[in-house]
């Protein structure tokens, strides 16, 4: 039953990180797989300032600070290759 709960809570922090991020519009199993990764990468970066989410918001905005990082750094990566184009 956790296994559909992180699957919603990625979907809607990979969509949330969309809107943020102005992206062109993703699909729905790109925005569960960037939610589901920021939700990693944001745990792991809360932790070192000794933050933990705690409760469905806290994982919430814990997955939505990963996936928005995680899209800006993609987006860093593809202006950089589009560049040398």
């Amino acid at each position: 039953m956790y296994f559909l709960w992180y699957i919603l809570i990625g979907l809607v922090a990979g969509w949330l990180a969309n809107l943020i991020m102005k992206g062109s519009g993703s699909g729905l199993i790109l925005n569960i797989i960037v939610g589901i990764i920021g939700g990693v990468l944001g745990g792991w970066l809360l932790s070192l300032f000794g933050i933990v989410a705690v409760g469905t918001i806290g994982s919430l905005l814990t997955a939505l600070i990963g996936a928005i990082i995680l899209l800006w750094i993609v987006s860093l990566i593809t202006r950089r290759s589009d560049r040398k184009r």
